[in-house]
């Protein structure tokens, strides 16, 4: 099924997040009371406030931001395929993500273009679209799936394809390249790095590659689920 999807017509996606606040303390009153909330469950297991919170802020959306949309673009050539890669990266959220919207708009609004990342279903677009909905800026129909049925959804979730129905574990994606042996540029951050990198070290450029990398390394996995060949590394073309 995969093979038959035009890779040209897929726009791979990836995020990073980081809280709103660095540090717990930074929070006004009322909203350290609804992360306590929110969190309540968590902190049964003897976590403070704080270490939750620098562990969960950026990836809870109500609580976190957007910095970085990174997102690949398959193109034929006449030797083969090549990466494309592009980036919206800004201090200010809605700044970038009006950027993202006019792209999804002027290129990815017909029923045969798809969006693809990876545990994208349970993070990347519905994070996306909360934070468009927070900074007023209206949803691009691809990312709007209100009374939509299933199949009318543009959606495909590398994670979700490697389930095969299964619901019980998450997979990460650098288990997959492993297991699929695909290979993936050693970099000196994690996820988990993101904020410190933000909020101490100020370099958004660098936080950009690291996505960049992982948006590559996404479509070198969905190329392998449909058994084509990979990207060689001289025909990916970074931002």
């Amino acid at each position: 099924m995969l093979e038959k999807i035009n890779l040209e017509k897929v726009l791979f996606l990836d995020i990073e997040t980081v809280p709103q606040s660095y540090h717990f303390t930074e929070l006004d009153e009322t909203t350290a009371e609804l992360f306590n909330h929110k969190t309540r469950f968590q902190q049964m297991d003897g976590k403070s406030s704080e270490e939750i919170y620098s562990e969960r802020g950026g990836i809870l959306s109500e609580f976190g931001k957007i910095v970085c949309i990174s997102v690949g673009f398959v193109r034929n050539t006449a030797t083969g395929k090549e990466i494309r890669l592009k980036s919206f990266y800004h201090d200010d959220e809605e700044t970038l993500l009006k950027q993202f919207a006019r792209l999804l708009n002027d290129h990815y609004n017909e029923p045969n273009h798809l969006l693809c990342g990876h545990n994208a279903k349970e993070f990347d677009f519905p994070y996306i679209a909360r934070r468009m909905l927070i900074n007023s800026v209206q949803l691009p129909n691809i990312l709007n799936i209100a009374g939509k049925k299933p199949w009318e959804i543009s959606h495909l979730d590398t994670m979700e394809l490697w389930k095969f129905g299964d619901y019980k574990n998450y997979t990460s994606l650098a288990l997959l390249c492993h297991v699929f042996k695909i290979p993936t540029p050693k970099d000196d951050i994690t996820g988990a790095d993101v904020a410190k990198v933000y909020y101490e070290d100020k370099d958004l450029e660098r936080i950009k590659l690291y996505c960049e990398k992982d948006v590559v390394a996404l479509i070198q996995l969905f190329l392998k689920m449909r058994y084509d060949g990979l990207v060689e590394e001289g025909d990916i073309i970074y931002s």
